[in-house]
């Protein structure tokens, strides 16, 4: 069976070719494509398969940075942070695909947690796993991204969510005090604002305005590239930059109160996946037992959260795994 998988985000789409059988999938080809340079999903699709010799597509499957919406006309997606809207009739109908499927990207992602192998993850937290219990994935990239996985019979099947876009709960003054900057600048909170790209880029912001350190000139030229949460992060982390570590320690605090939040509120007690492109890059401060000490921070609940499995995925292709296997199954 041959299949096409892709997993769509704000910044990159990444498409695959897979050939499977038995349950079995070997990538055949795969292509990295910017999002913001296309007008839209059918202009990518169309230059992938130009490739293909007019091999058959058997199966489709696209996981989509968005909620999707099922009505009598099938499936669509309004792409978060692209002016894209992508409906599957549509595509389907153009390039004849006898089956096609829009899934949200953290479902595709909740799909690949199984295909995972154990030097795909880091573990930050043991814990005492229940068979067959609920898991939780959350993962910062370009937004944040946050599902559940539910055992089914034989196997995980996992449920989107948006729960990226809830609104952000401070823990401390200096939450609050962000909280304030918030609801001040965007008129609203979200864990979105804060666990993001953009997200990083705010905490600076809002701290650089607090005053408690001052702006490196140096930072301020770096952040003038394309992308300045990454001229944060490595201002943090390769040159111990005040002002940035001041940031990027925030960024991770809030981020292991989150991951808590969610591992209560899904009873996570088959682990928590901590996926997205951000993570990755700062492992070794997801690592130092900030992220922890916030994710276990739970009062009453504090014993519970620490029986609960927590990893890192470092495999980046997760999404575009789990589309894959997610094809693989349509029938």
């Amino acid at each position: 069976m041959r299949v096409l998988a892709g997993d769509i985000g704000g910044t990159k789409t990444l498409l695959q070719i897979a050939e499977c059988q038995a349950g079995r999938c070997r990538a055949v080809r795969e292509q990295r494509f910017d999002s913001g340079s296309y007008d839209g999903m059918s202009s990518i699709i169309d230059e992938f398969l130009r490739a293909e010799k007019k091999k058959s597509i058997e199966a489709v499957c696209l996981g989509i940075a968005g909620p999707v919406t099922e009505t009598a006309k099938g499936q669509s997606v309004k792409v978060t942070n692209l002016p894209w809207e992508i409906r599957g009739q549509d595509l389907k109908r153009k390039f004849k695909f006898p089956k096609l499927c829009l899934i949200n990207d953290f479902q595709a992602v909740g799909y690949g947690i199984g295909a995972l192998k154990q030097k795909d993850l880091v573990v930050l937290q043991k814990g005492r796993p229940v068979k067959h219990g609920p898991r939780a994935v959350i993962g910062a990239g370009t937004g944040l991204g946050q599902g559940l996985l539910i055992w089914d019979k034989d196997r995980y099947s996992p449920v989107a969510t948006e729960g990226g876009h809830a609104n952000f709960a401070p823990v401390d003054e200096l939450q609050l005090e962000l909280a304030r900057y918030l609801i001040k600048t965007h008129g609203r909170t979200s864990w979105e604002l804060v666990l993001s790209g953009h997200g990083l880029v705010e905490l600076y912001a809002f701290l650089k305005a607090r005053g408690d350190f001052s702006e490196a000139s140096a930072v301020a030229r770096a952040m003038q590239s394309d992308d300045p949460a990454a001229a944060i992060t490595h201002a943090a982390l390769k040159q111990n930059d005040p002002l940035a570590n001041q940031a990027l320690n925030l960024f991770v605090d809030i981020y292991g109160a989150q991951a808590g939040n969610l591992a209560l509120t899904a009873g996570a007690t088959g682990g928590v996946y901590v996926a997205g492109g951000i993570a990755p890059k700062i492992i070794s401060r997801i690592t130092d037992g900030r992220f922890l000490r916030a994710f276990r921070s739970n009062g009453n609940m504090a014993h519970y959260v620490a029986t609960i499995p927590v990893y890192v995925v470092t495999n980046l292709h997760v999404g575009l795994t789990g589309a894959t296997v997610a094809a693989s199954r349509l029938k």
